[in-house]
């Protein structure tokens, strides 16, 4: 009776032990997928392209308060990290070849030379070797007219040569309205924001470091109106900038 009992007994653990490794097996199987996307992310976010989104006004109306952009990082190069996440310690870093250079025209999202740790959103309107001056608001890069941005914005009120507004005065290059001419040294780039008054850009802070540069926005992916009425959810959505093309 006892042999019987045993074996009745070890047949009914056996399915069992067999259902638990089944269990460990899917649980193991669903963590590796999770883990596997999780390193592909963070590449695809290092090398490849990255999602930032817009807090400010300095780029309307090509840009409003709210869009959610993906960033081209290996166009220029990407620049590896340069510090360790969530613990902020600094760490060598490097930046790999890329196809080309920020050229005239190119919206930029760079690191802030006055505070690296933000990232700010920008025009390139001058290149190293490019003269750029300001003659009432209109830019001119090597003497030459620049065409304003599509969706350019600007404000009423002119600045004559030697007047600052609200007492800020960029370095030795003028004002906002009437600036330069100023030489962009090798390896550096003037931006400026598309709402040429309301940005603060290189005629406050100078020229920009190339090794400042992350990558060039591409593609606006979700754009959200929080001015909208909470209740109207379908409307805080701006549905027309979905995929629009960063120009």
């Amino acid at each position: 009776m006892m042999i019987g009992k045993n074996t009745v007994k070890g047949t009914a653990t056996k399915p069992r032990q067999q259902k638990e490794k089944k269990k460990k097996n899917i649980v193991r199987e669903y963590s590796e997928a999770i883990l596997f996307a999780l390193v592909a992310a963070m590449i695809l976010r290092i090398f490849v392209v990255q999602a930032f989104r817009i807090p400010t006004g300095s780029m309307e109306d090509t840009l409003l308060v709210g869009d959610f952009l993906l960033v081209n990082k290996f166009i220029y190069g990407v620049r590896t990290p340069d510090k360790i996440p969530l613990v902020n310690i600094k760490i060598p870093w490097i930046r790999l070849p890329g196809f080309s250079k920020p050229q005239r025209g190119d919206v930029v999202v760079f690191k802030y030379p006055e505070n690296p740790d933000q990232d700010y959103i920008k025009r390139c309107v001058a290149v190293a070797g490019d003269t750029v001056e300001i003659h009432d608001k209109q830019l001119y890069v090597n003497g030459e007219l620049v065409a304003n941005p599509p969706h350019s914005k600007f404000s009423a009120v002119h600045y004559p040569p030697g007047q600052y507004e609200s007492g800020i005065k960029p370095p030795r290059a003028g004002n906002r309205d009437h600036y330069g001419p100023i030489f962009v040294p090798e390896a550096h780039y003037f931006m400026m924001g598309d709402n040429r008054d309301n940005s603060l850009d290189s005629r406050y802070w100078g020229f920009l470091p190339e090794e400042n540069v992350v990558g060039e926005a591409v593609i606006i992916y979700f754009s959200w109106d929080k001015t909208a009425k909470f209740y109207q959810l379908f409307d805080m959505i701006r549905w027309g900038r979905i995929g629009d093309i960063i120009r």
